[in-house]
């Protein structure tokens, strides 16, 4: 089966743009030929690949599709770099990252990629357990995850651990644990959550309690907010050991239970060298302020 490139094309404009209009102003076309581009598509492979929704969606098969429509757009955009470098455009390289690496070791790393890359970065950030799923919708070509087990089509390779520890503010340990973190005192004292994705303070209580507790939380999702409403008083949350260091000022639930978060770099399996560059500039990175 031999996938027409500009119906590719116009299949990712949709799902990027969201409505077939939209689509057709990008690319210069007639709302009329978008349409006949995504059913002439559907019918080469059988498939619904559009939810005709606003925003329009990838289905389950389109997302297949649109990862193959963005890989084949990387590789052109890299072989026509390679043809005429004086006419070489950017490159926008799509990573999903957690929110903790994004706010301590990511952008230094990021940073390292020579300038004659010309990258630009189109960042998401997700939950580490759950960024995979950008991956496998074709809508990111890397990601800093916790999942091992490498997507279909992508590569995987270790990059080292993220320490935490689950810390509070001394006022809160007065007020709310005043004879030390009991059971039953963790049952009723306000814990933090990121978003109700991170589970990461959920499973640190059920090891340290032996005890399925279910304590009132807050919810507070950005990495400095997060470290600010522990250092206020809000709650008691994990922080990595990179956000605050040895001196931190705080009181830790249990010294002698940190938590080590591995995280994985996943990334499309092409023969490309920005992305080989890309990885080089994430595992320097990752080396030296991971575990």
């Amino acid at each position: 089966m031999d996938l027409d490139l500009a119906s590719l094309r116009t299949f990712a404009a949709v799902i990027d743009e969201g409505t077939f209009d939209a689509a057709a102003r990008v690319l210069h076309i007639t709302p009329s030929a978008v349409s006949q581009r995504i059913k002439a598509l559907e019918q080469q492979v059988g498939r619904v690949l559009v939810q005709r929704a606003k925003p329009v969606r990838a289905t389950e098969s389109g997302h297949v599709v649109l990862t193959l429509a963005r890989r084949m757009a990387h590789l052109e955009r890299e072989a026509m770099s390679s043809l005429n470098p004086e006419e070489a455009t950017t490159s926008t390289l799509s990573l999903v990252v957690n929110a903790d690496s994004l706010s301590t070791w990511m952008i230094p790393a990021l940073a390292r990629l020579a300038p004659e890359h010309r990258a630009l970065f189109d960042l998401h950030r997700e939950d580490e357990f759950h960024s995979t799923t950008l991956l496998k919708e074709g809508t990111v070509m890397a990601a800093v995850t916790s999942v091992p087990e490498a997507v279909q089509g992508c590569t995987v390779e270790k990059l080292g651990s993220m320490r935490y520890r689950a810390l509070c503010s001394r006022d809160y340990a007065e007020r709310w644990l005043p004879d030390g973190p009991t059971p039953d005192a963790l049952a009723v004292a306000p814990m933090l959550d990121f978003d109700r994705k991170d589970e990461l303070q959920a499973r640190f209580l059920r090891g340290f309690t032996r005890r399925r507790l279910q304590p009132p939380r807050h919810f507070v999702p950005g990495s400095s907010a997060f470290s600010d409403a522990v250092r206020h008083g809000l709650g008691w949350g994990l922080l990595p050991e990179l956000h605050t260091g040895d001196d931190h000022g705080l009181v830790e639930l249990d010294p002698s239970r940190p938590v080590d978060v591995p995280l994985y770099w996943q990334r499309w399996k092409l023969d490309s060298p920005i992305l080989a560059a890309l990885t080089t500039a994430v595992r320097d990175g990752a080396r030296e302020a991971l575990r």
